[in-house]
């Protein structure tokens, strides 16, 4: 087995890089069959994003001192057989294609979410249309998320919304600060929904969009969806599977 391994820039990852390289090789990228990255979750994103057209399987360990629900223990013991056992979580990104005020497009992808945010003090005014229906004519507040279920207990998780299963099949979308409609929260969609903003006052209320790494300023609209296409592999040991992960989050105090 031919492992490539990454690391953060931190001091712990830094280190454990120099052990676990001198102790198993480094294996070119290419010739690799498993990236093992090793961090946190900002990390493992980076990492996933940065190999994601390769179809290379992605092992997680954490060294770090945040949270690192995406990696596995940081124990350096029997690597290659924990490699062998390990479980696989098949992830899809969303995709977007974010349309200009001068008419461009620019395409971008995510793995927890696509969030669409105010650019100034003023409240955004967006309409939400999922599938072709208009839902929401007039979203006031501070912006709207879409994410995926492996994404629900991030971002979508602080302003509300609800942790999804990975096997759910969904994609949840969710108010930043929402002002108006009174009440609406969130909306779980399926996961072949395709949903559109348009942005209702672009130069008295502009909005930027956050995608992974991208930011994209100056959006009149913007269409969303998920790429079932596009398949991320995301290895656990068997015992810190990231569907058990996800469904005790939802019962922590």
């Amino acid at each position: 087995m031919k492992i490539h391994f990454t690391s953060s820039h931190s001091r712990l990852a830094q280190q454990s890089f120099t052990d676990f390289t001198k102790r198993y090789g480094q294996a070119d990228f290419k010739g690799a069959d498993i990236i093992v990255a090793l961090g946190g979750d900002g990390h493992v994103l980076h990492t996933l994003y940065e190999t994601m057209e390769s179809g290379k399987p992605i092992f997680a360990i954490r060294r770090t001192e945040s949270v690192g629900f995406l990696c596995n223990g940081d124990t350096a013991e029997d690597l290659p057989e924990r490699l062998a056992k390990a479980q696989a979580v098949m992830l899809h990104p969303l995709r977007i294609d974010a349309t200009l005020l001068n008419g461009n497009t620019i395409s971008a992808s995510a793995i927890n979410e696509i969030t669409v945010l105010r650019e100034t003090p003023q409240a955004v005014k967006l309409s939400v249309s999922i599938d072709g229906t208009e839902r929401i004519a007039k979203f006031s507040g501070d912006g709207i998320l879409v994410s995926t279920p492996a994404g629900s207990t991030a971002y979508n998780h602080s302003c509300g919304g609800p942790i999804m299963p990975l096997n759910a099949n969904t994609l949840i979308m969710t108010a930043i600060s929402g002002y108006r409609p009174r009440g609406w929260s969130h909306a779980v969609l399926p996961q072949d929904a395709v949903t559109e903003i348009a942005v209702l006052e672009t130069e008295k209320r502009p909005v930027r969009i956050e995608a992974g790494s991208s930011v994209i300023r100056n959006i009149a609209k913007a269409k969303i969806w998920l790429d079932c296409q596009q398949n991320i592999s995301l290895l656990f040991d068997p015992d810190q599977h990231l569907s058990e992960r996800i469904i005790r989050e939802q019962f922590m105090s």
